[in-house]
């Protein structure tokens, strides 16, 4: 995983991008922020007042560049006033009801710097949950064209040194057939994206290619329709079980015919219960490494930490966000 994450650390600070931080009670922002800007990877805002802000830095012993820039929740543009109304006024928030929460939630500042311009990327989640996380993305930010759904990826780098691409295993509970068909798509993107390689996607189930009948595998057939009319150029297949997508000898037998199968590096899980196990197996059991979740379908990047994350778990959230800038669209 190492070489995976200085590549993405290296091509991430060729881009000249600035991320915010709206979580500065955490030390292992502050520390992350530190590493950032002393080692040019990208400019960074820190959400909360200078002062207290460099007061919690001198007690955690970290001492923060003089480039970082600071911004209080106290300094709510009319820019990001309007934008957060304009995008929420369907459910009858006023104006001053926009201005008030811009103003006490700095996850919403936060988005809202990158919704309008000022930043090009939020990472948050060491203090806050998923939830409050991706509930200020998609109020601030909104989706990307072209998906109705925020998913997640995890990267397992394995010992052998392959990576793979896993989704959705945070963020999704039980995704119907159209949103199994978004989170497919969007891991695609986004192996492509970090990897610099094409994805190869299985859709996974405890079925190939129709060895077992039943309404859960239909669903995972259905979401692979959608996605060969959404997306003809993927090369993507399915249903397929784990071992017929991943072993080449399996998928000879299982599935002659797959020009996926046995060579897959992007696996789709039908629902967060296997997504969420097999990352955390494949981790566990094989020793892989695991980098995510990485958030996907926003229009800009916000991305999610664990709450249990290292700082240098934030700076590479944060160099992942770099390269999801500008590549929204």
């Amino acid at each position: 995983m190492e070489s995976i994450i200085e590549d993405i650390r290296n091509r991430a600070s060729e881009k000249g991008k600035t991320i915010v931080f709206p979580e500065t009670d955490d030390p292992r922002i502050l520390q992350a922020a530190c590493h950032l800007v002393t080692q040019d990877i990208c400019d960074v805002i820190l959400i909360g007042d200078e002062k207290e802000v460099n007061k919690k830095a001198k007690e955690e012993k970290v001492k923060l560049p003089a480039a970082i820039q600071y911004h209080s929740t106290a300094e709510v543009t009319e820019e990001m006033v309007t934008h957060l109304y304009n995008r929420r006024k369907h459910k009858e928030i006023s104006r001053y009801e926009a201005e008030q929460k811009l103003s006490q939630d700095s996850l919403y500042f936060g988005a809202a710097l990158v919704a309008v311009g000022v930043a090009d990327g939020c990472v948050a989640g060491s203090l806050a949950t998923t939830g409050e996380v991706i509930r200020a993305a998609i109020h601030n930010i909104g989706l990307r064209e072209g998906t109705d759904i925020v998913s997640s990826t995890f990267l397992m780098a394995l010992k052998d040194g392959q990576v793979l691409t896993y989704a959705d295993c945070g963020v999704v509970p039980y995704p119907d057939e159209k949103e199994l068909a978004d989170i497919a798509i969007e891991s695609a993107r986004t192996h492509r994206l970090l990897m610099q390689e094409e994805a190869t996607v299985a859709m996974l189930s405890f079925s190939t290619k129709g060895s077992a009948k039943h309404e859960k595998t239909q669903l995972v057939t259905n979401a692979l329709e959608k996605v060969q009319k959404k997306a003809p150029e993927l090369q993507i297949d399915g249903e397929l079980q784990f071992d017929a997508a991943f072993v080449p000898e399996v998928a000879k037998r299982k599935a002659p015919e797959s020009n996926v199968a046995g060579k897959a590096n992007t696996f789709i899980f039908p629902n967060l219960d296997a997504g969420n196990i097999a990352y955390k197996i494949t981790e566990r059991l094989a020793g892989a490494s695991a980098t995510g979740p990485i958030l996907q379908g926003l229009a800009h990047p916000m991305m999610d930490l664990s709450r249990g994350c290292s700082w240098q778990d934030i700076v590479n959230a944060s160099c992942v966000a770099i390269l999801f800038a500008g590549q929204t669209s």
